[in-house]
Order: structure tokens, then C-alpha cells, then sequence
């Protein structure tokens, strides 16, 4: 049983035959990727307060020493992006701060808003309005807030971690695996676009990660709404100071994740975080968000490697890279005069489809057209 499946109403049937064949496959029952894609971005940390404290984590601050970007912070990061030609805006911060952090909700009373995810919709606008389209990736969600903030996203996207009760998840805030599928099924219910995947090195074993990859798979045949699956390896920093997975290993679970997930799903390695390039041939096919203006605020210690370092790892697998939006054009609707669109919103699709130099830049990255 996963943990916290029964409290958040999570209903999925991972059958111990299907465990088992995952666990037979290698990168040799896989093949390569046609092409390699990546995202330009910027990243915001919208606040480094948390809820959760994950051993494993150097993103959030304790009480009293988190912060909240202001809303001219947040246009700043985002006109130089749009300027540098980025199209995506990455908004994170660590799950629902609780009543600990007293002077964060003091910020957020200041800006005008009660709870972080109206204030997460303010900042969307403000990305919109600069010219980038926003991907949030703020933690476990409630469909309330969630709702809240959809129609201003592009996409969205949480990492589901691991299906297992780890030790570094515990303490006396546990990051619940039930609760973060709920939040991956609230997604397919609203018609999001999602990202999630796997940590692998943080506890799991390879029966976990199997089970992982099959629940994702499980929720998105129901949702038809995943849209890429990573596989993340726990790296070292100052609060982690375990063994990272190595090479074999993480060639090993990307081929299982290709395996486990269907042809439209795509799986991603970070290039920052794991040698991308030795596992092209392991069924990657996208190479993240990579930033030409910001710094991994979640990884700090490992930085984004060089545009001209993606075009190196294409090179030397032979297949070509393209850029992409943070939303995959599989759920852009055939012509974006259409209103109505199960996956995007009328914000969305008017933010692609307008006559301004973001509007035909996103357009040229996804090669769609609008309809006459």
C-alpha cells in the first residue's frame, strides 16, 4: 500500500506482474530518441519557505530566514529573460508554508493577498505580461488551489519523488507519496498539462521506483495529461551528504521509465544534475529547462550547463535538438483561434496567438501557426 493512498482518496493498481517485468528492463530494450528538446527559461523562487524540511534539500530556509520575492523582483527576472529569448517562467517554492512563518504571510498580507497561490497567480500575470508563459511548480496542491492558478499556466508539474515512506521524508511534517498522486490526479482533472518523475538515491529501491513509474503511468492513462517524466538522481550538497546514484543505475531507471511510460510521454534527464549525454540511448529525449539568465535555485551548487553543451550532447548521439515551449505542442489545439481547449486556457492560447514579438516567439518555437 502506498502511504497516504487511503487519505487522499488515491486508487491505483499496480500489480506485482507489472513490477516485475519493469524490473527486467535495461537500456537494451529501449531505444534512442529520434531528436533531443529542451526549454529556455527562467527560474523564480517565489519563496524559499517550506513546510516540509527533506534531508536532501537545500531549497528552503527555516523561520525567519525564508524570504518572498516582491512583485518588482519578480518582473525584473522576468523582462531579462524574455529579453535573453526565453519562453518559459519556472515558478517554484517549497510546499504551503505552515504558521511557522509568520513574516511570510506578514509579505503576503503587505501584498495585497491571503495565501501564496493567489499571490503565485499575481506573479503568473506579471510573467504573461513580460512575455513568458508560466510553468509553476508549487508542491502539493488542493484542487482550490490549483484552480486557482491553472488558467494562468501554461503547464505545471510536481515530482512525485518516490511512491516509498523514506527516512529522508521524515520528521514531524512527512511529505506524504498519497498526497503528492492526489495532486498529479487533480491535474488530469482539471486538464493540466503535468510534469513529475522520480528521485532516485533518497531511499528507494528499485521495486519503489518501478512502483513509481507504474502509478504515474496509471494516472495518466486515466487523464491522457502527463507530459514528461523525470528521472532525477539525489546529488550531494551541504545538507545531503549520501552516495549519489551512479551511472549504471541511472542508465538502468531512465530505460525503465521509458519503458513504463507510453510513446507520447516524454522522459527527461537534467543535464546539470546527471551525465545527459551517457544516456541518450536510454530513451531520453528532452533535456529540461535550461536557463541563459538564472541559476538552478533548487540544485544551487550545480549550474546550468551552456546552450552550446545541449547542441554537444545532440551532436554526439547524431539526432537533432529543438527548442520547445514549457507547454508540449501536443496540447496546443489545431488552430489557437479556438476557444475552449481541453488542455490550455483562452489566457494561454491569447498569450501564443497574439501579434507581438513574444506571441510569434512562442510560435516559432512550436512551429504552429494561426489559423486565417
Amino acid at each position: 500500500m502506498i502511504p497516504g493512498a487511503d487519505e487522499y482518496g488515491i486508487e491505483v493498481d499496480v500489480q506485482a506482474d507489472d513490477v516485475a517485468r519493469l524490473l527486467e528492463i535495461d537500456p537494451t530494450d529501449v531505444e534512442a530518441a529520434e531528436e533531443l528538446s529542451f526549454a529556455r527559461n527562467v527560474f523564480i523562487p517565489l519563496t524559499t519557505a517550506c513546510r516540509y524540511t527533506c534531508t536532501y534539500c537545500t531549497y528552503f530556509d527555516p523561520p525567519g530566514e525564508a524570504t518572498l520575492m516582491s512583485p518588482e523582483e519578480i518582473r525584473e527576472v522576468c523582462e531579462r529573460g524574455a529579453d535573453a529569448g526565453c519562453t518559459e517562467a519556472l515558478f517554484t517554492f517549497g510546499d504551503d508554508p505552515d504558521d511557522r512563518y509568520d513574516a511570510i504571510y506578514d509579505q503576503l498580507a503587505e501584498y495585497g493577498h491571503e495565501s501564496i497561490h493567489e499571490y503565485l497567480r499575481e506573479a503568473c500575470e506579471i510573467a504573461l505580461d513580460a512575455g513568458l508563459l508560466p510553468h509553476a511548480n508549487p508542491g502539493d496542491q488542493t484542487r482550490e488551489q490549483m484552480e486557482t492558478v491553472a488558467d494562468v499556466n501554461a503547464s505545471m508539474g510536481v515530482m512525485l519523488e518516490t511512491t516509498a515512506d523514506v527516512d529522508a521524508h521524515a520528521g514531524p511534517r512527512t511529505k506524504s507519496p498519497g498526497q503528492r498522486l492526489h495532486t498529479i490526479r487533480t491535474a488530469g482533472e482539471l486538464g493540466v498539462p503535468f510534469t513529475t518523475g522520480i528521485l532516485l538515491g533518497i531511499g528507494d529501491d528499485w521495486e519503489d521506483r518501478a512502483e513509481s513509474l507504474l502509478a504515474i503511468r496509471e494516472l495518466h492513462e486515466r487523464y491522457d495529461h502527463v507530459q514528461e517524466i523525470i528521472v532525477q538522481p539525489v546529488r550531494e550538497n551541504e545538507r545531503w551528504h549520501g552516495d549519489s546514484p551512479g551511472l549504471e543505475t541511472l542508465r538502468r531507471a531512465t530505460a525503465m521509465a521509458r519503458a513504463a511510460m507510453p510513446e507520447e510521454v516524454s522522459i527527461q534527464v537534467p543535464p546539470n544534475l546527471a551525465p545527459a549525454g551517457e544516456v541518450v540511448d536510454c530513451g531520453i529525449d528532452d533535456l529540461g529547462g535550461v536557463s541563459p539568465v538564472t541559476d538552478d535555485h533548487v540544485n544551487p551548487d550545480y549550474a546550468w550547463p551552456a546552450l552550446d553543451h545541449l547542441q554537444t550532447i545532440a551532436d554526439d548521439a547524431g539526432v537533432p535538438l529543438r527548442e520547445r515551449l514549457p507547454v508540449y505542442e501536443r496540447f496546443l489545439p489545431p488552430s489557437l483561434d479556438d476557444t475552449g481547449n481541453r488542455w490550455i486556457s483562452d489566457r494561454i492560447a491569447a498569450a501564443i496567438a497574439a501579434d507581438d514579438a513574444a506571441g510569434r516567439r512562442y510560435r516559432e518555437v512550436a512551429g504552429v501557426e494561426i489559423a486565417q
